[in-house]
């Protein structure tokens, strides 16, 4: 996305404010991300004290996602929350199948229901926008079943629209990469385990600590497939010892190197067909 582009949202916003003024208080499910930022800042404008934003921490985040979400809390002055989700407990999430979100996205948005009815707020509200429906997500299912709104998607808001408007109001996360969670570095039908998430999230961070992004860590048992944009791929080499000697200190016996770089969901892309047609890359999610 080029940020320059004059993206005119304030029709947009305008009916943002009016919604949220009619939804009359909520709990946001609020991730630190560009969407869900964006929202927080326009509905504590418009709430106030009647939005709680609310953090789920599960081994499936990052720590540097956490932290920067309680930091973005505190900058837009949100009242803020986090609670632990516990996806990784269910049977349905931990065998990764392709509707491995729906059971995470489930959990959270039952606990998040609770929080509301606790504080006597009426709705939970999600950051989804319209291009997230061209999208194969599993969690907006259990969106959907669960009652949750998604503002941003109902007054028309696309991504870029969202960047831009972020932009505008100064807002840190305008520019920022997607950072899905950790489980989308599984390849379906690979057990999630939480040792190994936390080994993927260690070995993320300490490649993002080189200077390196986007980075990916693809967990193939043993194997350690790293992902970054083809920009960084000399950096990977030049650096290979010190990579190689972390990544097997953290648990794995192989590292390569994927030397078509970064590309999201690469774990769905299909092999070529034998006629020589390359195979297409199917959105389910991948990070």
């Amino acid at each position: 996305m080029n940020a320059d582009e004059p993206i005119h949202a304030d029709g947009k916003e305008a009916r943002l404010r009016r919604l949220l003024e009619d939804l009359g208080g909520a709990v946001l499910a609020f991730s630190g991300g560009v969407d869900s930022t964006y929202l927080a800042k326009v509905a504590n404008e418009v709430l106030g004290g009647r939005l709680l934003a609310v953090t789920g921490l599960s081994p499936t985040l990052p720590p540097e996602e956490r932290e920067e979400a309680a930091g973005l809390a505190v900058t837009l002055g949100l009242n803020h929350r986090f609670i632990r989700t516990e996806e990784v407990g269910r049977p349905e999430f931990v065998a990764n199948t392709p509707n491995r979100c729906y059971f995470c996205k489930d959990d959270l948005f039952r606990r998040l229901g609770e929080v509301a009815a606790a504080e006597g707020l009426p709705w939970v509200l999600d950051g989804t926008q319209v291009d997230d429906w061209g999208d194969h997500r599993p969690g907006m299912v259990a969106a959907r079943e669960r009652g949750v709104r998604s503002p941003l998607a109902e007054v028309g808001f696309t991504k870029a629209e969202i960047r831009a408007a972020s932009r505008r109001l100064g807002l840190p996360t305008w520019g920022k990469e997607a950072s899905p969670c950790l489980s989308s570095r599984f390849p379906y039908g690979t057990a999630i385990r939480i040792e190994d998430l936390e080994r993927v999230g260690r070995a993320e961070a300490f490649l993002r600590g080189l200077g390196l992004s986007p980075v990916r860590v693809r967990h193939h048992g043993e194997v350690a497939r790293l992902e970054t944009g083809m920009a960084d791929l000399a950096k990977v080499l030049a650096r290979r010892e010190e990579i190689v000697e972390k990544l097997r200190a953290l648990g794995y016996r192989h590292v390569a190197l994927d030397l078509a770089g970064y590309r999201r969901g690469s774990l769905n892309e299909r092999p070529a067909a034998r006629d020589g047609v390359a195979g297409t890359e199917n959105k389910r999610g991948g990070g």
